[in-house]
């Protein structure tokens, strides 16, 4: 057992390597050139981005050469996290659950995990302040006893105490050097409600919207989004080991070894997890079998080389580091409105910021 516990101590040194990364290379389901639907996005309010697919050009626009987001950090972390709420995975973490009404909501499935309203307004808040406030004073072991992966995803306390965690875990999907497409639909109703006199005509403009909405009458809808064609699809993921070694139990090097064996452990098998390849409607990414993935090790001076490392040794070892660090219990809470209200008031009457003048 002792040997498995120091199997990855080289990471945790502060000469050890900077971080891993693994580059890969994905193909849409359809080919290299299938369409590909990337997520849109609201317009921003200066209206400079002016909303649909994110597509950063380079010099000239008509060059092709480009990058649009496929899937965003927030949103691959998204995907990664709750695997530790499954079958195989939940004994590595507390299960913490708030019941809220008729639903029940793991935390690994709330955005903001350990600073999320859902659990803040619970029994919980004041263990979770005390753990952001230990955090601060450079003792990260009380939230590991919580919400273990708050450390490895990151989490900011924004509501409360302001304590901000950076992610260790970064993964992110861009598709390179992309054709933008639309498309066009028209819709047809059933029958032609107002020539058969089904329905009145009317020329008011708000009356023939609600048809429309209704499916009443033909809606014609042109050169809407359609998809993109991408010259390379790629997915880059991170893991910080740098960033992981700031972690601490304030000045206990057992407690901060035990701390930092357990994060690593569960970062290591996010790290080597492949989520569903499918993203949403029209994007069911693949591993491009012509351009295998690239594992490499980065120390601290640039030198790369490349690391092996399967999904199942990393679950072993986490299980191991795990069981010598001392899962936190698991728990189920409710959500208490009490506190949500006093939530929202605490908001609403702090004072406002004076006014600068000239």
């Amino acid at each position: 057992m002792s040997d498995i516990l120091k199997k990855f101590d080289s990471y945790l040194t502060n000469d050890g390597p900077a971080a891993l990364v693994i580059r890969e290379y994905l193909l849409p389901v359809e080919g290299p050139d299938g369409v590909v639907f990337p997520p849109t996005f609201a317009a921003s309010e200066d209206k400079t981005f002016k909303g649909g697919f994110n597509i950063d050009s380079f010099g000239d626009p008509n060059s092709g050469k480009n990058i649009c987001l496929i899937d965003s950090v927030g949103s691959q972390a998204n995907r990664i996290e709750p695997l530790f709420a499954s079958e195989k995975y939940a004994g590595l973490v507390p299960q913490i659950t708030v019941k809220a009404g008729e639903k029940i909501v793991n935390i690994l499935d709330a955005g903001h995990r350990a600073g999320d309203a859902i659990v803040r307004c619970t029994s919980l808040q004041k263990a979770l302040q005390d753990a952001f406030k230990s955090v601060q004073r450079g003792n990260a072991e009380r939230l590991a006893k919580i919400a273990p992966t708050s450390l490895v995803f990151g989490v900011w306390d924004s509501r409360d105490t302001q304590a901000k965690l950076p992610r260790l875990i970064a993964s992110t999907i861009r598709a390179m050097n992309v054709q933008k497409l639309t498309r066009s639909a028209q819709f047809n109703p059933a029958i032609e409600y107002i020539n058969d006199g089904l329905l009145e005509d009317t020329a008011d403009k708000a009356a023939r919207d609600e048809y429309a909405k209704r499916g009443f009458i033909h809606v014609p809808a042109s050169g809407t989004p359609g998809g993109i064609i991408a010259g390379d699809i790629r997915r880059d993921a991170t893991l910080s080991l740098a960033a992981l070694r700031l972690l601490n139990v304030e000045k206990d090097k057992n407690k901060t070894e035990a701390l930092r064996r357990y994060i690593l452990g569960l970062a290591l098998v996010a790290f080597t997890y492949r989520p569903s390849s499918y993203l949403r409607q029209g994007c069911n990414l693949v591993p491009n079998p012509d351009k295998p993935a690239e594992f490499t090790e980065v120390q601290n001076d640039g030198h790369r080389s490349e690391f092996k490392l399967t999904h199942d040794e990393a679950l072993a070892y986490a299980r191991a580091v795990a069981k010598a660090f001392g899962i936190g219990e698991s728990q189920e809470v409710e959500f208490d409105k009490n506190l949500a209200k006093q939530d929202v008031a605490g908001d609403e009457t702090k004072p406002a910021k004076p006014k600068k003048t000239k």
